[in-house]
């Protein structure tokens, strides 16, 4: 699935919910998914690491909906490399 088609089926299944709930809260919901996942990083089972990811993946694409932001244009930030260095793989210190 493209990154756009996946930000449309998001909008598609929760936009209604979100735009309810919104921006602030919308936010709080990505933050606990993110900690969930920090939790699912510790314990390093495979099958947990990707049920969160995708659960980060959905929030974040919520609030991009909400905030009225594609993401596939932020993502052109990065089609040339590091944003900082330009290089592949990056040569930043760090």
């Amino acid at each position: 699935m493209e990154i756009k088609e996946f930000q449309k089926l998001i909008k598609d299944i929760y936009f209604i919910k979100d735009s309810r709930r919104g921006k602030a809260e919308t936010f709080q919901w990505f933050v606990e998914e993110v900690g969930e996942l920090a939790k699912a990083l510790r314990h390093g089972k495979p099958e947990e690491l990707s049920e969160e990811l995708s659960d980060v993946c959905a929030w974040l694409f919520s609030l991009a909906n909400l905030i009225e932001i594609d993401i596939e244009s932020c993502l052109r930030k990065y089609t040339h490399g590091c944003p900082k260095c330009g290089k592949v793989p990056c040569k930043c210190k760090e």
